[in-house]
């Protein structure tokens, strides 16, 4: 468990950091908020550090703060300039790997080895494609045919702007991982940015802003306001000034967002929850699909939309597999997120614990199978102890509702077509995996699962090049690849008569 002397491995950056006294980061400087609210540390339950309220009014400032760099020095910057500045930003993030990592640890409970190589590692990666982005952002020319204007020559061209002032609201689970896929694209397509992460993890929000600040980019241009409240979030998504919303997030607060946005006709990115299944065939090679199958949801304590909640294996396969990813569940090393051997840290709150444990009760009660797991431990903290739950039917509470922990729910299938139809069976439509060596399966299989990513024998694989985004109750919106920073403009579009 994280006690007084887990925190002592925490180098000096890291704990100064989580001493300070927090504020908002607006139009470059500190804003101290209306009230304060505390950070607690999920291994223990004790309060490591405190950030700031924001009030309605301190919104509204950083949205008018973001306003004024949008049309001021920010718009001077030519693309090659915002390129140098994410570059920057990339190089002084890799730089203050340690710190990030640490205070990411501390407050979210994830193991140092994700937040040094999500948060930190593929977040400077995101920076350096999206930097070069800036750059290549292109319209188009056309020689016009406009036949009731019959004299005169025309030229056309439909242009890409930014789309103006983003508000862009970020969870706990990747929390400066997920505010980077946010603040990259909007930045090297020209935007500005006001920035609410989630109330349990918003310290790493606050210290990439500084960071910016340090790479080059103006004052105003990246803003953050914290709070634990929801009408801070309310009153950014309702905010007039605010031209585009992107959030990350559950379904039902997704919703709830795009009918706020709805009523200014603010456009909306939203990517949202998930309840992925992984498919396990007659032929796949066990060997790997049993470690990935374990991994799919145990990886990040299953605190991942897209992680691989939902498992369907051939019946003549079935048993085989529950047996090894109980076995793999059952060896996971519980324990402080700074401890190098943890396997598996806490979740990030008592609250989020005991939401887990009740989606397990339920399955049991629902006439679900306990394989492993499906109990806390006797000690401080929000941990979880990784749990499968075989033998599921589709009309399951843990089959339907995405619970956000480490919990698997598993069950048999006879043929292909009963395996699409379990795996389609949901309002979710994030990602899903297939394991087989048959490609003519695998092409058919594919082109039938209703998801906005398929991984062939490999499960939750993001490359930054791909568009990653959801189908169905997922969410209508992209994050990652050119998309992203395409979302992030307008189009306008010139004529010009040369009589």
């Amino acid at each position: 468990m994280v006690l007084e002397n887990d925190l002592e491995v925490l180098g000096a950056e890291a704990t100064a950091f989580l001493d300070r006294e927090h504020g908002l980061h607006i139009g470059g400087a500190q804003v101290l908020g209306s009230d304060g609210f505390s950070i607690v540390d999920p291994t223990s339950g004790r309060v490591v550090s405190v950030a700031a309220e924001a009030s309605p009014e301190q919104v509204g400032q950083a949205v008018s703060c973001a306003r004024k760099a949008l049309q001021g020095p920010w718009s001077s910057f030519r693309p090659h300039e915002r390129e140098q500045c994410l570059l920057r930003l990339a190089d002084l993030v890799e730089a203050n790997q340690r710190e990030l990592s640490e205070i990411e640890a501390v407050c979210s409970g994830r193991l140092l080895a994700n937040t040094r190589g999500i948060d930190v590692g593929y977040s400077a990666h995101v920076l350096r494609y999206m930097g070069g982005w800036a750059t290549k952002i292109a319209g188009q020319a056309i020689t016009p045919s406009i036949p009731y204007i019959p004299d005169g020559h025309f030229s056309g061209f439909a242009l890409r702007r930014p789309v103006g002032v983003v508000a862009a609201i970020v969870p706990w689970n990747v929390a400066l991982g997920l505010a980077v896929w946010k603040v990259a694209p909007a930045l090297a397509a020209g935007c500005t940015i006001v920035l609410k992460p989630s109330p349990q993890s918003p310290l790493t929000a606050l210290r990439l802003a500084e960071l910016a600040l340090e790479a080059g980019i103006p004052e105003g241009v990246v803003n953050v306001v914290t709070g634990r409240d929801s009408a801070v979030g309310a009153a950014l998504v309702r905010h007039p000034g605010v031209d585009m919303v992107s959030f990350t997030g559950s379904t039902d607060t997704g919703s709830r967002i795009a009918v706020d946005a709805a009523a200014s006709l603010k456009r909306c990115n939203l990517e949202l929850g998930g309840k992925s299944p992984l498919l396990i065939m007659e032929d796949a090679d066990l060997d790997r699909a049993i470690p990935a199958a374990a991994w799919a949801i145990f990886a990040n304590h299953g605190q991942n939309c897209c992680a691989g909640s939902r498992l369907y294996v051939h019946e003549s396969r079935y048993q085989d597999v529950l047996a090894g990813v109980a076995e793999i569940a059952e060896a996971i090393q519980l324990g402080s997120p700074l401890d190098e051997t943890s396997t598996m840290g806490p979740l990030v709150s008592e609250a989020q614990q005991q939401r887990v444990l009740g989606f397990v009760a339920e399955g049991k009660r629902e006439g679900a199978r306990l394989v492993a797991g499906g109990v806390g431990l006797e000690h401080p903290g929000a941990y979880v102890v990784p749990t499968v739950l075989a033998d599921v039917e589709p009309q399951m509470q843990c089959v339907r509702e995405e619970i956000f922990g480490p919990v698997l729910v598993a069950a048999p299938f006879a043929s292909e077509e009963e395996a699409i139809r379990l795996a389609n069976d949901s309002r979710y439509g994030l990602g899903a995996s297939i394991w087989s060596k048959d490609f003519d399966r695998i092409g058919r299989m594919t082109e039938a699962l209703q998801a906005g990513a398929v991984w062939v024998n490999v499960h939750n694989a993001l490359d930054v090049a791909l568009p990653f985004g959801g189908w169905k109750s997922s969410g209508p919106g992209v994050d990652l690849s050119e998309q992203a920073v395409l979302a992030h403009t307008k189009i306008k579009t010139a004529v010009h008569h040369y009589c």
